[in-house]
């Protein structure tokens, strides 16, 4: 089955055919498969969006504001395809010249999304997330009330996914202890408002539920030479096999007496065919029905403040 017609079938008859959901969806599978050539991503942009989502809803946004960042939050890496493997699964510190390269991912993600009708949609988070309140961001340096709602809310939930997920280089950072960063960068590396509200909602219990998750009630599994790096999806089915794309140790899903899914190693190792990623259309349909429920997308278009820096 093609994009199309999934996306077409998950998102039911009466949206069949919608062009609007196809090129948004087109968009979020780019975004996939573009972290799933980092195999300790993988769920990152879920993450970020759902947080991105939350934060929104939590702050009492406008719909067409909550649905526009959480799709932003999805896509907010699409320019990491310019980054070359030594980079993004380097065991160690990035040199100079390496992060330099890094800094052009926001760049890079504007370009790619040029000439796309829904590229206005999404432009801010893309361009902008690594931008600071105090100036010291990239790739503008821009600051304060200069930085647009977008950025200032997927940058808290980029950085705070960054923190709680595991890296080739270290091990993920408990929640409280990424809470207390920030908390201390309040005004510095992150805005103020939604910064304190990104606390209030933590004490709510929500973010649990997403930290170390690759949908909503799934876990990321772990490989055992490389750690948490397989993601399934809500069709995985006991018997069926993954791979863990850091080493290409072959795993079967399992589930206990309540369904749970889980993996089992089976001593096997993935070929070209296995290892290739395969975008999880399923997921991606609902995040595309999801913000069109809460405002069509061409509304959405519409309501996009014209000042905007970028």
């Amino acid at each position: 089955m093609n994009l199309r017609s999934a996306i077409g079938k998950l998102l039911g008859p009466a949206s069949c055919g919608e062009r609007d959901h196809e090129l948004l969806a087109s968009l979020l599978v780019m975004a996939w498969m573009v972290e799933a050539r980092d195999p300790y991503t993988g769920g990152h942009l879920w993450r970020v969006s759902r947080y991105a989502e939350l934060l929104a809803s939590h702050a009492q946004l406008a719909s067409a504001e909550v649905a526009r960042v959480a799709v932003g939050g999805f896509l907010h890496d699409l320019g990491k395809i310019c980054l070359p493997d030594a980079i993004l699964r380097k065991p160690g510190a990035l040199d100079a010249g390496e992060f330099a390269t890094v800094r052009t991912h926001p760049e890079v993600g504007v370009r790619l999304l040029a000439a796309h009708p829904f590229a206005p949609l999404v432009r801010p988070a893309v361009a902008l997330h690594h931008e600071r309140p105090d100036g010291r961001g990239y790739p503008l340096g821009l600051a304060d009330a200069a930085l647009p709602l977008d950025a200032r809310i997927v940058a808290i939930c980029d950085a705070f996914d960054a923190m709680t997920s595991t890296r080739p280089y270290r091990t993920a950072m408990p929640i409280d202890a990424a809470l207390d960063v920030v908390a201390a960068g309040l005004g510095g590396q992150f805005d103020a408002e939604f910064g304190a509200r990104f606390l209030s909602l933590a004490d709510t219990g929500a973010l649990e539920h997403i930290a170390g998750h690759s949908d909503a009630g799934i876990p990321l599994q772990t490989c055992m030479m490389c750690g948490p790096t397989l993601v399934l999806a809500r069709a995985s089915a006991p018997g069926e096999l993954v791979y863990c794309r850091a080493c290409g140790g072959e795993y079967r899903v399992t589930a206990d007496a309540s369904g749970r899914l889980g993996v089992e190693p089976t001593g096997g190792r993935g070929d070209a065919h296995a290892l290739q990623p395969e975008a999880d259309v399923a997921l991606i349909a609902r995040v595309v029905q999801s913000a069109a429920a809460r405002l069509p997308l061409q509304q959405m278009l519409e309501s996009l403040p014209q000042d905007a820096p970028i």
